[in-house]
């Protein structure tokens, strides 16, 4: 009689997912609900984004990363969690192997914060984000893996309140602000800095980058970037 051999089971890969300025990572549950459909494991990263500086909620995070010892990590970070992120690679050489995704991070530094910052009165509101942070001056990427970073190109926010920023931006981060040549893929959304974040378009890109290494830049006749179907998305892992 034939015997069947037990198929082992598969763990999904955790997701470590690192929250903006003033936010707590509460915002993030829609894109983790698609990432834990997906197949991954997410959790929610949570640092005091004004008390503490980037480098140094670099340090809350590998310590975070050394207590949960993965031996494959991914990550996704929004805005100045994308910051933390290079800090985090720039301080620590002992990450576990995986893919990075970017959400609307300003890696040429924020001319919002720069705005803020220059009235003495408004530093408050960026408190010590701004040290090798989100006023430019990061360390060099040293992380060794592929980083994917998705730009919004269209919104309403708080930069159109102290100035306006040069188009295309997302309301709060400007295009250009966004581009670094250690990228391994860019990828434009019609979606402002915080609608990204709920956007389930925006999520499978992500998911997809995880997977595979690349975003899906096929366009649709509406002109938004194209979603692989699942079907097809299985045929190609």
């Amino acid at each position: 009689m034939p015997t069947t051999t037990p198929t082992a089971a598969v763990t999904p890969e955790p997701v470590l997912l690192v929250h903006g300025i003033w936010m707590t990572g509460l915002e993030l549950l829609p894109l983790s609900r698609t990432l834990k459909h997906e197949g991954f494991a997410p959790r929610l990263f949570h640092y005091p984004s004004l008390r503490c500086s980037p480098a140094e909620n670099a340090d809350r995070l590998h310590h975070w990363i050394r207590r949960l010892s993965p031996e494959r990590l991914h990550l996704v970070g929004h805005s100045l969690g994308g910051i933390v992120l290079v800090h985090l690679f720039a301080r620590h050489g002992d990450i576990p192997p995986g893919r990075v995704v970017l959400l609307g991070t300003p890696l040429q530094g924020s001319r919002i914060a720069r705005r803020v910052h220059r009235w003495p009165i408004l530093r408050i509101l960026l408190g010590r984000s701004t040290s090798q942070g989100l006023l430019g001056d990061l360390p060099p990427w040293r992380g060794g893996r592929p980083v994917g970073m998705i730009a919004g190109v269209k919104g309403f926010g708080i930069g159109s309140m102290l100035g306006g920023l040069p188009r295309p931006h997302d309301g709060t981060v400007a295009l250009d602000e966004t581009r670094a040549d250690w990228l391994t893929d860019h990828q434009e959304v019609p979606r402002s800095h915080f609608g990204m974040l709920l956007d389930s378009q925006v999520h499978r890109q992500v998911a997809r980058f995880l997977e595979q290494g690349r975003f899906d830049h096929r366009e649709n006749r509406d002109g938004r970037g194209y979603t692989m179907p699942r079907s097809e998305q299985e045929h190609s892992r």
